[in-house]
């Protein structure tokens, strides 16, 4: 497939796919690849790096350019395993509605069995929920990550849990862990898996072969978990290629 090019030093563009967009960012330490929602490429350029190494970097992603964009429309043509409205959020891998409610005790917003009280009437309750969420995933995700850890005697030197936009989690080479806090909205098994996906680039910090047969080795399963992100990806925007 033939891509036309476009090149903005500040901020992207939105533009008609298949197009590829180039943006440099003096925070990025490496060439990044992204395909967006409407199949476009963009590719952030660090600091130091040059367009003509990040046209050369794109040129040996092709392959996964066009899976992306084929993923992207079979998810579009496929009706998600867990399907969630505006009134419904995934919580442990399953549909959990919420509804605001006015009571004795004032304005909150009732998730389940959970009555969380909102702030000020602009409060949003969607946003209410995932407050609430995120402090759950705070609450749970670093002694489960550290246990798993423990189980395979490997040394996390900290975890943090955060909103990001593009990754489930990320490892740094010094041992520092991140996890999405929306990792508390999958099924247990699924948030197992991608907590030993980030345990074991501590391993092998790259997503060779060797590092898959660490994956395969304590988590035999970790093929359906994957089918279980790629169906539910909607959850955040896809990962990144570098």
């Amino acid at each position: 497939m033939q891509l036309r090019f476009s090149f903005d030093d500040s901020l992207p563009t939105r533009v008609t796919p298949p197009s590829l967009i180039f943006v440099r960012h003096p925070r990025a330490r490496r060439y990044i690849l992204r395909v967006l929602p409407d199949g476009s490429a963009r590719v952030t350029i660090p600091r130091r790096g040059s367009r003509r190494e990040a046209e050369r970097f794109v040129n040996t992603q092709q392959r996964w350019i066009e899976q992306q964009r084929r993923r992207r429309l079979e998810l579009l043509a496929r009706p998600s395993a867990a399907p969630v409205d505006d009134r419904t959020i995934l919580f442990r891998g399953q549909p959990v509605p919420y509804e605001p409610r006015t009571d004795a005790a004032g304005q909150a917003v009732l998730f389940g069995d959970r009555r969380l009280p909102l702030r000020s009437p602009v409060d949003d309750p969607r946003r209410r929920v995932a407050r609430y969420l995120r402090d759950v995933a705070a609450h749970e995700l670093p002694p489960r990550l550290l246990a798993l850890a423990a189980v395979h005697q490997l040394t996390v030197t900290r975890v943090v849990v955060r909103d990001q936009r593009t990754r489930w989690g990320s490892c740094s080479s010094a041992g520092r862990i991140s996890l999405n806090w929306r990792l508390v909205q999958m099924p247990d098994d699924v948030r197992d898996y991608v907590l030993l996906h980030e345990l074991m680039h501590l391993r092998e910090p790259n997503h060779s072969r060797r590092f898959w047969r660490h994956v395969a080795a304590v988590c035999p399963q970790f093929q359906q978990a994957r089918r279980w992100l790629r169906t539910h990806e909607s959850l955040l925007a896809l990962r990144d290629r570098e």
